[in-house]
């Protein structure tokens, strides 16, 4: 069916300690010169990758029949769409061009957007949940996928809604862990619980969903260990971290966040199971989609874990990570190099 199948390091500490003011505050409308159009100009090389190489396919006069669908279908492995998401995919393809009576290839690109739009599924974005308060966001991730960054962004999101934010230092494995959190909360105006180097993780959490629920605290953001996902005890302190968030809150954790690098196409799945094992993964966040030809991941994330693509990030400023809206994914994949918003 299918023919020929088959120094990036984290920026965290970089944006964390970083003094260019670019990156300490969002930057006006002008000066982005369009969300759409920046989104764009971050997907070039996943564009490039896989949607530039299928429109050379989808040409008028070509005829769909069986040879195009297994081209089409070995770009998106390439791609890192991944087997598994690519054969649902075209499958529903296959499907809807029986349904409509298509015959031109060049009526394949509309059929393509449509089905991918589908496997994504309804936007989730995250946000606070007033009535749960405080509400609880557990962040998972292997070290190097940019989850402290993302901490720091998420905690100067919600500030700048008039949240109180707290967020909790549990990776006490790393010294400079806690360092890069407290410079981040600082800038954002969040209040940072720490228990010191080889604190037990869980106890430092359970102090903090505490003094969250004491302070009025509006959200609260739980860091944790990068870990290796091979390492099964490491998993089982996550686990343990979860159980404690519960114990201490109901209903917490409300959000278990896992945070993966855009640049490692499938191996961020493969992460992404074990993880949610551990604890019951509710949202993603795909970063640094702009350095990556990988970003067909972002379709296989809800197809193959469950579990939705709630934020990306594009870039290392406060604005750079945004919630995620498919329609504007999909737009900025298939988009000309003239299309702008």
């Amino acid at each position: 069916m299918l023919k020929n199948l088959l120094k990036r390091r984290d920026k965290s500490r970089a944006a964390a300690e970083g003094g260019d003011s670019s990156q300490a505050a969002p930057e006006s409308g002008a000066q982005q010169g369009g969300w759409f159009q920046r989104l764009k100009s971050s997907l070039a090389k996943t564009r490039k990758q896989l949607f530039s190489r299928l429109s050379g396919l989808l040409q008028i006069g070509r005829k769909i029949d069986e040879e195009l669908m297994e081209e089409i279908e070995e770009i998106l492995i390439q791609s890192d769409v991944g087997v598994e998401t690519t054969l649902r995919l075209m499958d529903n393809v296959r499907a809807a061009v029986k349904a409509k009576g298509l015959g031109d290839a060049s009526e394949l690109e509309s059929v393509l957007k449509a089905e991918i739009l589908n496997l994504l599924g309804e936007d989730t974005p995250l946000a606070c949940v007033p009535a749960e308060s405080p509400y609880t966001i557990l962040v998972l991730g292997v070290n190097g996928a940019g989850k402290t960054t993302t901490i720091g962004k998420l905690a100067s999101r919600f500030r700048s809604e008039g949240q109180h934010v707290i967020v909790a230092a549990g990776d006490t494995f790393r010294a400079a862990a806690e360092d890069q959190l407290a410079i981040w909360c600082e800038r954002a105006g969040a209040e940072l619980i720490r228990g010191g180097e080889q604190a037990e993780p869980a106890s430092v959490v359970f102090d903090a969903v505490h003094a969250a629920q004491h302070r009025d605290a509006d959200v609260l953001i739980v860091d944790t260990a990068g870990r290796l996902h091979t390492k099964k005890p490491l998993m089982d302190e996550l686990a343990k971290i979860g159980r404690v968030m519960g114990r201490a809150h109901e209903g917490a954790p409300h959000e278990v966040l896992l945070v993966i690098d855009g640049t490692v196409g499938q191996n961020a799945l493969i992460q992404a199971k074990v993880f949610n094992e551990a604890v019951p993964i509710t949202g993603v966040a795909v970063t640094k989609l702009d350095g990556t030809a990988k970003g067909g991941i972002v379709i296989a994330v809800k197809a193959e874990i469950g579990a939705p693509v709630k934020l990306i990030g594009i870039g290392e400023r406060l604005d750079d990570l945004r919630d995620f809206a498919a329609a504007d994914f999909v737009a900025a994949l298939f988009a000309s190099e003239g299309t702008e918003t």
